[in-house]
């Protein structure tokens, strides 16, 4: 509530009446404080009750200048303006409550600010609600603080200072005159006078203000005389007070129905308490009592008690006398309890109370009570009214026995005189008395009603049965006494004297009273007893034989003789003279006699069912069968209906109810089966058409109804009927829906109400049967009976009929829809109208009919549509759309929704109203309809949308259990249950598509695009009051107290709905937008929530679960925020969410209106001054943890006796569903009906004596299954909870801005989470099913807090080992560790796909250990060894080492998981497994790991998989693969092996295991997919590869394996260089065919890289001897095809030489540009390095080969031929020979100029990389004085996206720069050692060849050369002979070698140079050199 709606006569107070209310009556903590400031405040209002400020001119004086100068607003800074017309509405509302102008003014703001929940109204008509309301705040106020009081009559527990504070404070307020004021204010407040002044004023709206102004009016009027009851009944009045009091009621008059106004009857009981003494009586054995005794100015004050007596005693009658013959009765009993009390100072008053007692009976004392005070609504909604009346009635019984005894003379004295006047016809005697009868029938009306079930009547039954009887708890002093008090004897005694020979006239008043005193289940056993035993013939019975008349036995011999009598005029139905029996039977009197005794025996066996079995089995009564007798005789309607009444009664008991309806159908009351020759119609059809139709009056058909409405509950027989006609109910509804409900519109009726009496009787019926009703498949089917020979149609159950009705435009559904629109027509009104309350409850009927229609139609029509009948129904919600008669309208919907406008009213119907709706909302197609039908006419838009906010606004809801006390409590639940129904509308129209109903509720946009919405504060610019207003103010209520929002524990399911109809809108795309503008910038709604979690709330079993939910929805609501704040740079909203969350220091509140800005600054500051002393505070992320309680203790197992455990278990589990709120339960209800039909199944005596037992098993079974499902409801919002909270640390540290949270506070907050999570879900009690949620959060922490750390050293590397690794210190790293671990081991052999979140953890924790890439400068490799081993640990290894520590201290346990996770199990799973495997083998020194690995055949295991995956790696080949998941596998296994042969041990182990024979046999090798063909099946998102791309995902890990192999296992062990040289000629066709590639891309460059270092390495000769001899023996064939193979390897590498030699590179590198132009940069150098490490393969393997074929050069093979100059056209436009030219390419060798080129062209790339090389390094050096562009440039390859580096902050774009130039450096440095290695081979291989030419070749004849087949160069030598080539070199060739081999002087410069740079810096000190000398040495000597 803003400043400006402080008005002073409404705000304050209004603060008041919460602050009291909360205090007193709701007993708030820490309220007593707040009540005593308030209580000072206020204490001039409560001083000068009601009374306004004073008008002034100075005051009209500055309100008219408000418009030009301008006044000042409290709470609002400068002064404000105000139009004309609201100043002189304000001068209205002064003159109209004489107020002061300025009060009236701020009255009309505030009117104007509350406008919005006024909709409709005007300010002027708020601002007259808002003063009667702050009036009647004020008389609240008063009437609770008096309530509070200790005193003499009730408690309200309270604390003893509150109790203290508020007597003290009303004892001021009474002393000071209040009584007298209160008097006046009751007197001078008058409703129609208050009407007239606000009519003349235009003061009053439309009729619900009118109705709202009047009742707070009367209500104000009430609470003040209330307040004065209140207080009479805890303390006295003065005598000054009392007198008043006396005045005041002199003048008071009665009512036109003679009864008094509740205001009078308040005061009335004030007076009748201020004149008790009775609780004297009651003991005084505390110290209380005493002071209570001397407090009471009766027994101190003598003149207290003269004033009062003279002024009783005076003989002025009052205007009221019987009201004056009530005090003076009060007073007289007073007097007599003062006479009895030992003090006898006031003899002289208490005699006279004999004649006070006379004077209130002549003024017919206990008449007037009946009528005046009994007659009132209110009286019997005081418990203490009913109290104080009882102690009346029962003090004169008491006291007064001779006066009675007087009564009952003078009433035998008439009795006599009214006989013989009878008897002598003459008239009455005037003078007859009727005190007695008056007294009797006051007894009788007074006990009859009993709203509060205090069964006062006990008090007139004395118990004959022992003491032990319960009876005696029940009697009104609650005391057990060993004998009943005297006043109980004399109450009983008087109930059984005056039965004693009871005269005539007195008869009925006693039966009267009889009722009355039976109303209770112990009274009516007491007064069954007492007709029992009064019928009893006892030998000293003075009237004989035939006993009292009040007794059983006469009434129903009365009877029986009656139904002799009549039964002989029963007519004959087809006589002509039946329409006018003779009603000569039964004479008014006896009517009326007969009458009261069935109105008593109802009471009776309506309470009481051993009275109802003990008569109705009766062997000589036979109640039952009589009075279905007398129903066929002709008696007046009234006395059938009361007979009716009557057998309904009797059929409360099921044992009774059965036989009766064979009773019914046996006498045929209603006519169900008509005789063949019958003419017409009989029963109680024909009196309802032809009797009570013609008197307009229906008892007889109300009584009917009544009775199969009880019937229908107790039991529904299905063979009602059989033999004589169809068996079943149908006749019976037939005639209910024909001929009594569709007619009882246009019947006519004498007392209008008993149109609604009848219509809700019958309504009453058919909602029973619609409920009790399940539809079953049997239903749909058309059985047949046998009836008389015949095969007729079975009936249908009766509910099936009324659905089949409601589910068809009927005449029943059109009635009932008819009925719903009248009913809230009259509502509308809001006047009061005979019959109100019936037709409310025949709406409600109406509704709950609609209600369960909807709820039960889905099955109906399901089994319809199964059974394939030829019925035809229309679902309900279609029907409810169509076109009402009356208005011409589709507004059924409109009709039902209008209930909830009248939610205060009538809480049920809107309940019913929000159910039928939110059915209704479950079908999209209506939603629409329904938008267009709520939004057509705009003041029934407001109307509903008013009616909805009401609902969820209403203040009286309360979240209540099931059996809630009291009506109060029952209307509170049922207002909580319809905004939770409503609510769930919401949340189910919200899912559907726009525009649907909740965009409508909540305030959106429905005709233009939703996220167009401008959401704003109600009032303003027009906006009415939403839902989303209602449940933000339901929400925000107590946000900005400590203790947080109210609503969280008071109604913890309501709020958890509120927060997740708040989630939905922000987590909408459409109402996103509109929604979380608004909560920011108006509401700052999820800060002011999110600082009071975690909400804590009182533990009950179903609490903790909504308080998880509402934390649940409120964090990801929170987490939305985050994100959008993020991403829309709102910085400043982020940043104060992030701190809330993540701060551990304590914060400081903020300030109500949410500037926190300068306290923000001053919080800094002094927590810079005080660090040390501020204490930490849990982070709030963490206590919301906390919250989560990870422990669920599971429900035991059944103990079952009788029942099968596994059936009952199938049976649950059949019962089980998903509820709205996705969670699996049981049906609790059906699972009992399908138990309890099975214990009704069991036949024989032994099932029926064991029945007690069988139904106790039943119930234990039922609570299991309760109580399974809390568990699962609870273990479902943990998980929820969990998840929500793991979205939020999520978002927290990924979208949010990285620079909010500092690094060190990033990881110290990881830290607290990830050891907290572990922490929790170690524990042993924590709940398996929370594991996977935790190992997730726990992933993400974990790969956050390596990113973090990694991040943090690259900006500050260089940090000192000392301090730990990184901000987060080494110890927390291991404590993270070793949880990690813990975890991991904890989980067992389940849980594998959580241990996959877990395996990631771990490898992002490796990582951190990892040591990042640095820049090769060239220079490490100067240091000495010494230095290098000698030089300190670094942190990154003293991090691993510590770590592979503590991962061994885990020992086999963990090797165990690992492993058997990476052999078997879930992919991913098994992929992470593996590749945690490979990362400790990675770190592990000592080879532990491995050998576990070896030995426990894991890694056989895993080999041998690989056979098996080949078959599902074929399949990826085809075009459109099924699943990627086997690469990935096969991958992440190979990358595995391969890190195992990284070690020489481990790659003998592997070929021991038998990998490579396993490789050969895969056959996936030889699927080569053809390039061309599956270019057009390429994947358009580009995710999944090409089949290329994937065949070569499984080719090269296989090729990088086999080289590690290769390295591992060194040269002299050739057993691993032989099994891989078999798998190549295994799949030789294969690898040619890649060798010849055509097309040189990335990845086959790739390919021929590792090809062409495996072939350098096997394709030998020695590999090949060694091959053969581990095959077996070594025959000439083999060798033979093995040699062949070898050749043409040899031949196809030195071709590819020539190919990738000269510019076919830069070609290459020109076509990846313009494939790939963005990422070409990054491919340019993988492409450069690829083709230099094929050259460098295919030297070092022409290297091998020479080296391999002799040691000296003139035994050596030759690969090149001898041309020295350069090849042709290298550099010409021609391009290369080999590629245009391939047959001819491959049948002759390569000249050596192709080496000396490679040769010239190597030591150029060289100089060129080293360039670049220096270069980057120097940048890398001053990367801070770098230009933004360059930096630019830089990242430019590492960020995807257009736009993408402008997006990264500075910081981010330096650490990318930095990356990317390490990148290159390392990448220019592996390209330098690649050239070096070429030049070092070139110049070994040619100076080889030159040697041989130039030294050791003779020259053949030029003819022979001409000989095709040069193919021997490169042959194999003959071991020992002669080389096969020299026999083709000519002379020429040599002479070319000499003269064209230009190894000319800069080159040998140049390659000098490249020594001195590189190699020299390597330690290879002069090999370049040597070479070159001897080369030049060479081609000297020629």
């Amino acid at each position: 509530m803003g400043q400006q709606a402080r008005a002073s006569l409404w705000g304050p107070l209004k603060e008041l009446w919460e602050t009291v209310d909360g205090a007193v009556l709701r007993r708030q903590p820490e309220s007593v404080h707040l009540l005593d400031l308030q209580l000072k405040k206020h204490k001039p209002h409560f001083l000068s009750l009601y009374k306004n400020p004073p008008k002034s001119a100075e005051q009209r004086e500055k309100v008219r200048k408000a418009s030009t100068e301008g006044i000042a607003i409290q709470g609002q800074q400068g002064s404000r303006l105000l139009p004309e017309q609201l100043l002189s509405e304000a001068f209205i509302l002064s003159d109209l409550f004489d107020i002061g102008e300025l009060a009236a003014l701020e009255l009309l703001l505030a009117g104007e600010q509350q406008q919005p929940h006024f909709p409709g109204l005007t300010r002027g008509l708020v601002a007259v609600l808002l003063y009667w309301d702050g009036k009647l705040c004020l008389a609240n106020s008063l009437r609770t603080l008096i309530q509070s009081r200790h005193g003499k009559t009730f408690t309200l527990d309270l604390s003893g200072e509150l109790v203290a504070l508020t007597t003290h404070f009303t004892d001021e307020l009474m002393n000071q005159g209040l009584t007298k004021r209160l008097l006046t204010l009751v007197s001078e407040i008058n409703v129609t006078r208050e009407f007239e002044r606000l009519q003349k004023e235009r003061g009053l709206g439309n009729e619900k203000h009118r109705k709202e102004v009047s009742d707070l009016i009367k209500e104000s009027r009430q609470a003040l005389a209330d307040s004065l009851f209140s207080w009479t009944c805890q303390s006295p009045l003065s005598k000054d007070d009392t007198l008043a009091l006396i005045g005041h009621l002199e003048t008071v008059t009665a009512q036109a129905d003679g009864s008094l106004d509740s205001v009078n009857l308040a005061l009335v009981m004030a007076l009748l308490y201020c004149l008790d003494v009775s609780f004297v009586e009651q003991g005084t054995e505390d110290r209380e009592g005493e002071n209570m005794l001397n407090a009471l100015p009766m027994l101190t004050e003598r003149q207290y008690v003269s004033a009062v007596h003279s002024r009783l005693m005076d003989g002025q009658p009052w205007k009221l006398p019987g009201l004056q013959a009530v005090c003076r009765l009060a007073w007289a009993l007073s007097l007599r309890v003062l006479s009895q009390l030992p003090q006898g100072s006031l003899v002289e008053f208490t005699e006279a109370d004999e004649a006070l007692a006379d004077q209130a009976l002549l003024g017919d004392v206990f008449l007037f009570m009946k009528e005046g005070i009994l007659g009132c609504e209110s009286f019997a909604q005081e418990e203490f009214y009913i109290r104080r009346l009882h102690s009346l009635i029962t003090d004169f019984l008491a006291l007064m026995p001779m006066k009675v005894k007087q009564l009952r003379n003078r009433a035998d004295e008439d009795a006599r005189l009214v006989h013989m006047s009878l008897q002598m016809d003459s008239e009455l005697p005037s003078s007859l008395r009727k005190d007695l009868d008056h007294l009797m029938i006051l007894i009788g009306e007074f006990y009859s009603k009993d709203s509060f079930g205090l069964e006062l009547g006990l008090e007139f039954w004395c118990p004959t049965e022992s003491l032990q009887h319960t009876s005696l708890q029940g009697s009104y002093l609650g005391m057990a006494l060993q004998r009943p008090p005297h006043k109980q004897v004399v109450l009983s005694k008087f109930v059984r004297q005056m039965g004693d020979l009871l005269p005539a006239t007195l008869y009925i008043p006693y039966l009267r009273m009889l009722k009355g005193l039976a109303n209770g289940p112990q009274c009516a056993h007491y007064s069954f007893s007492l007709l029992k035993t009064n019928g009893a013939t006892h030998s000293d019975n003075i009237q004989g034989v035939s006993g009292s008349p009040v007794s059983w036995e006469h009434f129903f011999h009365s009877l029986m003789l009656y139904h002799e009598n009549l039964r002989r005029d029963f007519p004959n139905p087809d006589a002509a003279h039946y329409r006018h029996p003779p009603l000569r039977g039964i004479t008014q009197r006896e009517l009326d006699g007969l009458t009261s005794f069935l109105q008593l025996l109802t009471t009776i066996i309506t309470w009481s069912e051993n009275a109802r079995l003990a008569l109705c089995e009766h062997p000589q009564w036979t109640p039952v069968v009589v009075m279905l007798g007398l129903l066929q005789c002709s008696i007046p309607p009234i006395l059938k209906a009361e007979l009716l009444h009557c057998l309904a009664a009797f059929g409360k008991s099921p044992e009774i109810a059965a036989s009766l309806w064979q009773s019914l159908e046996y006498t045929q009351i209603l006519q169900t089966v008509r005789a063949p020759g019958q003419r017409q119609a009989a029963g109680i059809e024909v009196e309802l058409s032809e009797i009570e139709s013609s008197c307009e009056e229906y008892p007889l058909t109300r009584g009917f109804c009544h009775l199969i409405s009880t019937l229908v509950e107790s039991s529904l027989p299905v063979n009602l009927g059989a033999g004589l006609r169809v068996p079943g109910f149908q006749p019976y509804l037939n005639f209910l829906r024909d001929s009594v409900f569709l007619p009882f519109p246009t019947r006519a009726y004498r007392r209008p109400a008993e149109k609604w009496e009848v219509a809700d009787a019958v309504l009453e019926v058919f909602h029973k049967l619609l409920r009790d009703y399940e539809p079953q498949p049997s239903d749909f089917v058309q059985e047949m009976v046998e009836l008389q020979g015949e095969q007729v149609t079975a009936h249908k159950p009766p509910g099936h009929s009324i659905m089949f009705h409601l589910l068809n435009d009927s005449p029943m559904l059109a009635l009932c829809l008819s009925l719903l629109e009248e009913g809230v027509r009259q509502l509308d009104t809001y006047a009061p109208f005979p019959g109100k309350k019936l037709l409310e409850s025949a709406v409600l009927h109406c509704l709950c009919l609609l209600d369960l229609a909807l709820q039960k139609e889905v099955v109906f029509m399901d089994l319809l549509r199964e059974s394939q009948a030829s019925m035809l129904v229309s679902p309900l919600e279609q029907l409810l759309q169509g076109v009402s008669p009356q208005t011409r309208r589709a507004d059924h919907i409109v009709n039902i929704a209008r209930y909830l406008y009248h939610s205060s009213s009538n809480p049920e119907a809107a309940f019913q109203s929000a159910k039928i709706l939110r059915r209704i909302a479950n079908y999209p197609n209506i939603q629409t309809r329904l938008v267009g039908d709520f939004t057509h006419d705009q003041s029934v838009s407001d109307k509903l949308m008013a009616g909805f906010v009401e609902c969820l606004d209403s203040e009286e809801a309360e979240e209540g259990t099931e059996n809630g006390d009291g009506e109060r409590d029952n209307v509170a639940r049922i207002r909580h249950e319809t905004q939770i129904h409503m609510l769930n509308l919401l949340i189910t129209s919200l899912e559907l598509k726009t525009p649907n109903l909740a965009l409508y509720l909540l305030g959106y946009e429905v005709k233009k695009p939703v996220s167009s919405t401008n959401l704003q504060d109600p009032g303003v610019l027009g906006c009415p009051r939403s839902c989303l207003h209602a449940i933000l103010s339901l929400l925000q209520r107590g946000t900005e107290k400590r203790s947080g929002p109210v609503l969280t524990q008071q109604a913890p399911h309501l709020a958890e709905l509120c927060y997740q109809v708040i989630y939905q809108l922000c987590a909408c795309p459409d109402t996103s937008g509109p929604t979380m503008r608004y909560l920011r910038t108006s509401q700052d709604f999820l800060f002011s929530h999110l600082q009071h979690l975690p909400f804590i709330l009182p533990s009950e079993f179903r609490i903790p679960i909504a308080a998880l939910s509402q934390m649940s929805w409120l964090m990801k609501t929170a987490a939305i925020e985050l994100r959008v704040t993020s991403l829309n740079r709102q910085r400043s909203h982020t940043q104060r969410l992030v701190s809330l969350l993540l701060d551990d220091q304590p914060h400081t509140q903020h300030t109500a209106d949410g500037e926190s800005g300068m306290e923000e600054e001053t919080r800094s500051v002094s927590g810079f001054l005080h660090f040390d002393t501020v204490s930490k505070v849990r982070r709030k992320l963490l206590s919301v943890l906390d919250a989560i309680d990870f422990s669920q203790d599971m429900p035991e197992l059944l103990q079952l006796d009788f029942f099968e455990r596994a059936q009952i278990e199938q049976v649950i589990s059949n019962c089980e569903h998903v509820n709205e709120q996705g969670h699996t339960v049981c049906n609790v209800k059906l699972l009992h009906r399908v138990l309890v039909a099975e214990v009704n199944a069991l036949q024989g005596m032994a099932a029926i004596g064991q029945r007690p037992l069988l139904m106790e098993e039943v119930n234990s079974i039922l609570q299991q299954v309760v109580e399974r499902n809390r568990v699962r409801r609870s273990l479902s919002a943990k998980r929820h909870a969990l998840r929500s909270w793991r979205s939020l640390v999520e978002t927290l540290l990924t979208t949010c801005p990285a620079d909010l949270i500092p690094a060190d506070d990033r990881q110290l907050i990881i830290r607290d989470l990830l050891l907290d999570l572990h922490d929790k879900v170690l524990s042993e009690d924590a709940a398996g099913e929370l594991m996977p949620i935790v190992a997730g959060a726990v992933f993400t922490l974990t790969a956050h807090l390596s990113q973090s750390v990694l991040s943090e050293q690259q900006q500050g590397a260089g940090l000192e080992v000392s301090s730990g690794f990184a901000s987060i210190a080494n110890s927390a790293l291991h404590l993270i560790l070793r949880k990690l671990l813990d975890f991991i081991l904890c989980t067992g052999g389940g849980y594998q796909r959580l241990r996959a979140h877990l395996y990631g953890s771990l490898l992002y924790y490796l990582q951190i250990a990892q040591k990042p890439e640095e820049p090769d400068t060239l220079q490490t490799a100067g240091k000495a060894m010494w230095e290098r081993l000698t030089a300190p640990e670094d942190g990154f290894s003293k991090l691993q080492r510590e770590n592979l520590a503590i991962i061994e201290s885990y020992g086999r346990a963990l090797m165990e998981v690992v492993c058997r996770d990476a052999c078997d199990g879930h992919e991913i799973s098994r992929m992470l497994a593996l590749a945690v495997l490979d990362r400790i083998l990675s770190i592990d020194r000592q080879n532990q790991w491995l050998v576990y690995l070896c030995n426990s055949g894991y890694l056989r295991s895993l080999v041998e998989s690989l056979r098996q995956d080949d078959a599902a790696l074929q399949s990826l080949l085809t075009p459109q693969p099924p699943l990627l998941k086997p690469l990935y596998i096969y991958e992440s296994k190979m990358a595995l092996l391969t890190r195992v042969a990284k070690t020489g041990q481990g790659a003998v182990e592997l070929l021991r295991c038998g990998l490579v024979a396993q490789l050969i046999e895969c056959q996936v090798f030889d699927m080569v997919p053809d390039s061309d063909a599956h270019r057009v099946m390429r994947d358009p998102s580009g995710f999944i590869p090409s089949p290329m791309d994937r065949y070569r995902q499984i080719l090269l890990p296989t090729l990088r394996l086999f080289q590690v192999i290769l390295t591992s296992t060194t040269m002299n062990h050739q057993q691993g260089a032989a099994q891989v040289l078999q798998w190549l000629i295994v799949h030789a066709d294969t690898i040619q065919s890649l060798l010849r590639c055509q097309e040189l891309s990335m990845g086959a460059l790739q390919e021929l890289s590792l090809l062409t270092g495996i072939i350098s390495k096997t394709a030998l000769p020695g590999t090949l001897i060694r091959a053969l001899e581990t095959g077996g023996e070594v025959n000439s064939a083999a060798i033979m095809e093995f040699q062949g193979h070898i050749n043409r390897f040899q031949r196809l590498c030195l071709s590819l030489l020539g190919r990738l030699a000269g510019s076919e590179q830069e070609r290459l590198l020109k076509q990846a540009e313009v494939a790939a132009p963005g990422d070409s940069a990054e491919r340019r150098e993988e492409m450069e390095v690829a083709m230099q490490q094929v050259r460098a393969n295919i030297m070092e393997y022409c290297q091998t080969l020479l080296l391999q074929s002799s040691a000296q050069a003139q035994f050596s093979i030759c690969l090149f031929s001898p041309s020295g100059s350069e090849p042709a056209g290298r550099d010409g436009g021609r391009t290369d020979l080999s590629s245009t030219l391939p047959s001819m390419a491959y049948s002759r060798a390569p000249s050596l100029g192709l080496v000396l080129y490679l040769l010239k062209n190597s030591a150029a790339d060289f100089f060129r990389f080293h360039q670049s090389h220096r270069q980057s390094l120097g940048k890398l050096q001053s990367l801070d004085q770098l230009p933004p562009e360059e930096l630019k440039e830089l990242c430019q390859g590492l960020v995807s996206g257009p736009g993408g580096v402008e997006k990264i902050s500075s910081v981010q774009r330096s650490l990318l720069a930095k990356r990317r130039l390490v990148q290159l450096i390392n990448n220019r440095a592996k390209l330098l050692a690649l050239c070096s290695y070429v030049i070092e081979t070139c110049l070994f291989v040619l100076w080889r060849h030159l040697e041989y030419y130039l030294l050791h070749c003779t020259p053949t004849d030029p003819k022979d050369s001409l000989m095709p087949g040069a193919n021997s160069f490169g042959g194999l030598q003959a071991s020992g002979g002669r080389c096969l080539g020299l026999s083709r070199v000519s002379q020429q060739d040599l002479d070319l070698v000499r003269n064209g081999t230009r190894f000319g002087e800069a080159l040998q410069r140049k390659l000098l140079e490249v020594e001195g740079l590189y190699s020299q810096v390597r330690s290879r000190y002069t090999f370049i050199q040597a070479l070159v000398r001897r080369i030049r040495g060479l081609l000297r000597q020629i």
